[in-house]
This record gives structure tokens, C-alpha cells and sequence, in this order.
């Protein structure tokens, strides 16, 4: 094994490359599809080593998983078939988050769709006492290239089933609108994240308040 690779898996130099402000795991999958509402959405998993980046960013995976994962990953026919299977369960999720947003029923087919994932996710999951107390954890020995889509299935099986659901938020920007779990105090907050979206609507509202005094 080359020194390069061993000190990647030691000191765990690879830059997040996902931008994770949702509050959960599941939201902020749902966002990997960037700008979704606009003319040009951008797909941010473009290859299965992008989907367990993810997994890796979001802390679903072990670091040694992820390892092998990425090893594996590279032009393998099951990972890219797997990657398909990710890209349907976030469009189901997407569907289904949606509507809960948007006060609208739920597309049966898309519940159908996601239950399938949160059953098959249920298969590999386990408790195991961590601290006090005790947590799901997924393992996959040897390592499957599913295993992403496990703790992402489980993720929102929990948000859906809780009192948090009613706190899921677009963001206010028409061509944003990436979910996220709202916090704040009076559950008011409108931007996925104040400085992108929400100071780019500061910015829009000031000039046109300038454009407006200047005629």
C-alpha cells in the first residue's frame, strides 16, 4: 500500500465535497439535485464514488467502509447500478417531503417506493449500546455498495415519523428551494442558509428599493 493512500486513511485528508446544512441526513441527500426548480438543475451525484463521498460527508459510513467503498466503486457495473437505485429512493424522498411541505397528499407511489429502501435498510440495521445508551448502526462486511443508502432510508423513516416533520422547509428561493429541518426558535426560518440564499434576497431587495428611490 502506498504511503499516499495510508495517510488518506489515517488523517482523513479528503475535503468535504458536499455542503450539509439541511439538519438531516435525509434533506440534505434530497439537495444533491441543485437548483432543482430552475432551468439548469445541477446533479451532484454524477458517479457512484459521489454517493459515498456523501455518505463519508454526512458521517453514515465508517471511515474504513468508505475506504472500500471508494476503492471498489470506480467503473464497477453494480455500483452504477446501485447509484441508480439512489437517485430513485431521493426522487420518491423528494416527492414525498414535498408534499408534507406544501400541505398536499402524498403520492402513494412514492411512499410505496421509499418504504421499499427503509425495509431493506431495516434488514442491516442493529442496535448496539454506545456511550450509555444505544444506536442503529449499519454494517456492511463485506462491504455492499448499498450500504449508503441504509442510514439516508433510515433517516427519513425517522423525520417522517416524528414531530419534526412539521418543522421541514424549502428554502424561500424560487430556484433554491433545498428542504431543511427549521430550528429556530419561532420555527419562522425561510433560507436554506442566510449567507447564500438569504443575503443574495437582502442584496435583490435592496437594489430594487434603490432602483425604485433613483426613478
Amino acid at each position: 500500500m502506498s504511503d499516499t493512500k495510508t495517510n488518506q486513511k489515517i488523517n482523513r485528508r479528503r475535503p468535504p465535497r458536499f455542503e450539509l446544512i439541511a439538519g438531516a441526513v435525509c434533506l440534505d441527500f434530497i439537495n444533491t439535485l441543485d437548483d432543482r426548480f430552475s432551468s439548469q438543475p445541477t446533479e451532484l451525484l454524477k458517479s457512484y464514488i459521489d454517493l459515498a463521498r456523501f455518505g463519508e460527508d454526512a458521517g453514515v459510513l465508517a471511515p474504513a467502509l468508505a475506504d472500500r467503498l471508494l476503492e471498489r466503486g470506480y467503473g464497477s457495473p453494480a455500483a452504477a447500478k446501485v447509484l441508480a437505485s439512489a437517485l430513485e429512493m431521493r426522487e420518491a424522498m423528494f416527492q414525498v417531503f414535498a408534499a408534507m411541505v406544501n400541505k398536499k397528499p402524498v403520492p402513494p407511489a412514492a411512499l410505496f417506493k421509499l418504504n421499499g429502501y427503509v425495509q431493506s435498510a431495516a434488514q442491516h440495521a442493529r442496535l448496539v449500546e454506545e456511550n450509555g445508551g444505544f444506536e442503529w448502526r449499519f454494517d456492511a462486511l463485506p462491504a455492499g455498495f448499498d450500504a449508503p443508502l441504509w442510514p439516508i432510508a433510515r433517516s427519513a423513516a425517522d423525520l417522517l415519523a416524528s414531530a419534526q416533520v412539521a418543522y421541514v422547509r424549502a428554502c424561500a428561493s424560487k430556484t433554491c428551494q433545498w428542504f431543511f429541518l427549521d430550528t429556530s426558535k419561532n420555527h419562522r426560518r425561510r433560507w436554506c442558509d442566510m449567507t447564500k440564499c438569504g443575503n443574495r434576497a437582502k442584496f435583490q431587495r435592496f437594489y430594487s428599493r434603490k432602483k425604485e428611490a433613483s426613478t
